[in-house]
């Protein structure tokens, strides 16, 4: 349980704050609200590299934050709607019936991804003939979220921050010299002349297979990934050492990426991708961590969360009281698939019929903001919600972007009651939402039930960020289990 907040029995409310629902809303800290590398080593403790940290993008503590301390609320949830666009597309091009389609090439079937584990675990690299990529046409690998992290790339390392994805598969940095149209970021680009670790991969080598990949003049592999929305990303398929906190990961495979036009980045450095897939971090070190990461989303937007890897060296609290849920691999790449089941308002479970949560299929997306549902499923839920608000005494508010259902906070204070929501799934796990992620505070005028509905009940599923915060998320592939542990940050 957060301690943000105290869980109500009588009518299954939430007793929360008003002042931390509206935290968003506050003008940052600091000069401009931006803090360099040398302010982030010292709330970390660290005199290197932190560990791992997990910060909203516009946080305090991120060196993305805006610097005048604004929140773009329609510009988040815009760019979030096209994500979700996104990865439809991508889930329709990869699987049909909930089988992987074999598309240029590419498949992961349960035989395949145990193939994929089993050979990295013998070795630093993951050999090309395993076969776990998207398609080469979607330029898909590439997508980035609303929580980063610092990393350490190169000797002597530079400190990025990067997007932190589990909805792609291959990390990249933008790097000097940038050719073209390279989006703005708050820290230098990484500047491979200065690493003495920093490689090229050859056309050669069998690591040139990632999407999209090339050959250049000079035999050096390279890559060009097109969004659906028109941005993309250019440049050499490269090697170089990882730095994760205090962990060093040697001939780490990554893009060095030197020309883009804008897209879904942001401010940040690059991406991290957390995916299942061949090239991503995840699979890259299963030989070190064993496919097992967990990080934790903070709830207030000026405050950290964590991101652990590995089962036994970088223990993720709370795993061992979490609620776990199996991992459907069997459902395509890349993604983490599970099976929702249910859903609760108020402690009462809603009269959904089970198979309008598996006609879509559903995934958890450290990247969404915003879950989506089968509108079969959100109607329910909104006509739930609604009802117990109205006898709460809440006043309706006008819809904003993908948000239909808001209510009017103004002449409030103090401690406010909101219904309780759970989301239930296969296994008896149960993600009992935390307060801080039921409503999406735009104003205080504007407070919006943070769920959305699909176009279809046949879309997939999406559990977002905001539903995930204060959770220990635990992710282990070679067990295929994704758990929720409460109160983790």
């Amino acid at each position: 349980m957060a301690a943000s907040c105290r869980r109500l029995n009588c009518h299954g409310c939430w007793l929360i704050p008003l002042h931390l629902l509206l935290a968003a809303l506050v003008p940052r800290a600091g000069a401009g609200g931006v803090l360099g590398a040398g302010d982030v080593d010292s709330i970390a403790g660290a005199t290197s590299w932190p560990a791992p940290r997990v910060m909203h993008q516009h946080g305090q503590y991120s060196p993305l934050a805006d610097k005048n301390g604004q929140v773009a609320h329609m510009e988040i949830l815009s760019t979030d709607q096209r994500r979700v666009e996104n990865i439809r597309r991508r889930v329709s091009e990869t699987t049909s019936g909930g089988r992987v389609k074999q598309k240029h090439g590419a498949s992961s079937s349960p035989v395949q991804q145990q193939q994929l584990i089993q050979s990295s675990s013998a070795s630093d690299s993951i050999p090309a003939n395993s076969s776990a990529a998207l398609p080469a046409s979607s330029g898909s690998d590439l997508k980035t979220g609303n929580y980063v992290v610092s990393i350490g790339l190169g000797t002597p390392s530079e400190q990025f921050t990067v997007a932190l994805d589990t909805g792609s598969n291959m990390a990249w940095v933008q790097c000097k010299p940038c050719m073209e149209f390279c989006h703005r970021q708050a820290e230098p680009l990484f500047n491979p002349a200065n690493s003495s670790t920093y490689a090229n991969i050859p056309c050669a080598s069998p690591n040139c297979s990632v999407p999209g990949a090339n050959c250049s003049r000079a035999g050096h592999c390279v890559y060009d990934m097109h969004y659906q929305d028109y941005s993309y990303t250019q440049g050499y398929y490269s090697l170089d050492t990882l730095i994760l906190g205090h962990d060093t990961i040697q001939d780490f495979r990554f893009g060095c990426s030197s020309k883009k036009t804008w897209g879904l980045f942001g401010w940040s450095a690059g991406v991290m991708g957390l995916g299942r897939g061949k090239n991503s971090l995840t699979m890259q070190a299963y030989h070190r961590y064993k496919g097992v990461f967990a990080y934790c989303l903070p709830a207030d937007p000026t405050g950290t969360g964590f991101l652990h890897f590995g089962p036994g060296a970088a223990p993720a609290p709370g795993a061992a009281n979490a609620r776990q849920t199996p991992m459907l691999t069997n459902m395509g790449p890349t993604f983490y698939y599970v099976a929702l089941t249910g859903i609760k308002v108020g402690g009462h479970l809603l009269p959904v019929q089970g198979s309008v949560f598996s006609a879509g299929r559903t995934l958890i997306d450290s990247g969404t903001v915003i879950t989506r549902l089968p509108p079969s499923a959100y109607r329910q839920l909104r006509s739930a919600f609604a009802a117990d608000m109205g006898v709460l005494g809440y006043s309706k508010a006008p819809s904003f972007s993908v948000l239909d259902t808001c209510f009017n906070l103004t002449g409030l204070q103090g401690i406010i009651p909101v219904p309780t929501v759970s989301l239930l799934f296969r296994g008896g796990a149960t993600l009992d939402v935390d307060s801080s992620g039921i409503l999406y505070a735009v104003d205080v005028s504007h407070a919006c039930l943070a769920f959305a509905a699909n176009g279809k009940d046949t879309d997939v599923s999406i559990i977002g960020s905001t539903q995930q915060k204060t959770y220990s998320v635990l992710y282990d592939v070679g067990s295929k289990v994704i758990g929720f542990a409460p109160g983790a940050c």
